[in-house]
């Protein structure tokens, strides 16, 4: 077997207090990227479904997707600071998701519960990325479908550098940015193969791995 971890050391938990607050002040930055992929999944999602993001952090996706309407959706994060920020920006856009405080790797949800799933940007930090791909099997329903999109650990440090420069940030917040991802965000990511050993341990199929310059989108169904 290789040596694509089921665990990690540290204890993957979530920001808090003003590491969270300066995420949310960068990130809504891009939230005509949280409003482009929030149309996509709605264009690709059945009538009423339900949705559940996994890690939604500030919640930019989901009240976009909210905002679209049709949709019970649910976030959860291990944040209580994201969680806080996140129902405070859907109180001010006017809409309802129900963002819950919880752990990927033991959702607070019964089985078969959800139609679709999303984690964006975020699996990197789980500390049981087996577990937490379990538990997404297992809160899916039948023919339900999760769609994960983060780093990817071998991505060129000039790729990603190109995209920090073109999110509009300032210098400084540029600078911390890219230190962020040299020296954090790559050495928590997962290449490739990783993650197909990771799903290798689950029930998923059919799954598809999409590379991308900076960044792995997987789309991995639950058979009905």
């Amino acid at each position: 077997m290789s040596h694509a971890v089921a665990g990690k050391a540290y204890k993957g938990l979530g920001m808090e207090g003003f590491t969270a607050r300066w995420y949310a002040s960068q990130t809504i930055k891009s939230l005509d990227e949280f409003k482009a992929l929030a149309r996509r999944v709605a264009d690709e999602l059945p009538a009423e479904s339900r949705v559940l993001e996994v890690a939604p952090g500030p919640g930019y996706f989901a009240i976009e997707l909210a905002k679209i309407g049709g949709h019970r959706i649910t976030g959860l994060d291990i944040s209580r600071t994201f969680v806080e920020i996140a129902r405070r920006n859907a109180t001010q856009a006017g809409v309802e998701v129900d963002f819950q405080q919880g752990n990927a790797s033991n959702m607070p949800f019964q089985d078969a519960s959800f139609d679709f799933l999303l984690c964006r940007a975020a699996f990197k930090n789980f500390s049981e990325p087996v577990r937490a791909l379990q538990e997404m099997y297992r809160v899916l329903k039948p023919g339900g479908r999760a769609l994960i999109i983060d780093l990817r650990k071998d991505a060129p440090m000039e790729a990603i550098a190109k995209m920090v420069d073109s999110m509009g940030v300032g210098a400084i917040d540029r600078m911390i940015t890219k230190l962020t991802f040299r020296f954090m965000l790559l050495k928590r990511a997962y290449t490739r193969k990783q993650f197909e050993e990771f799903l290798a341990r689950t029930k998923f199929g059919p799954i598809q791995i999409r590379e991308e310059l900076v960044g792995l989108e997987l789309s991995l169904g639950r058979a009905r």
